[in-house]
């Protein structure tokens, strides 16, 4: 991939980025759950934005999870539990710019599978 290409794609990404973040907020009853994708993990967060704090997070590196429709599947289960816990059960999905698609798609998937409404 051209460094041109590259450039563009991760432009396009920040700009869908801003646009769905301007539109979605969480809180402490329905916090915004945010996604992040490598090319080798999957990173994910509950995130509270009125005091801009963490309520729970699941890190697919320290699990030894790739970043494929399995490993998302596995770690929306931990991420699910660790909500249920805390005994969160609404929530709204912030896929980072991110096309929902593959790996997005099936975490989101999982989150609802698991009992967590988005």
């Amino acid at each position: 991939m051209t460094e041109s290409v590259l450039k563009r794609k991760l432009a396009l990404r920040k700009k869908r980025k801003l646009r769905v973040r301007g539109k979605i907020s969480g809180t402490s009853e329905c916090p915004r759950i945010s996604i992040f994708k490598s090319n080798r993990t999957v990173y994910a967060q509950a995130i509270e934005d009125v005091t801009c704090t963490t309520l729970a997070a699941a890190d697919g590196h320290k699990l030894g999870l790739k970043a494929n429709k399995e490993g998302a599947k596995a770690l929306a289960k931990v991420l699910a539990d660790a909500l249920k816990a805390k005994g969160i059960e609404r929530a709204k999905f912030d896929r980072n710019g991110y096309l929902y698609h593959g790996v997005v798609a099936t975490f989101a998937d999982a989150l609802r599978e698991n009992g967590i409404t988005l």
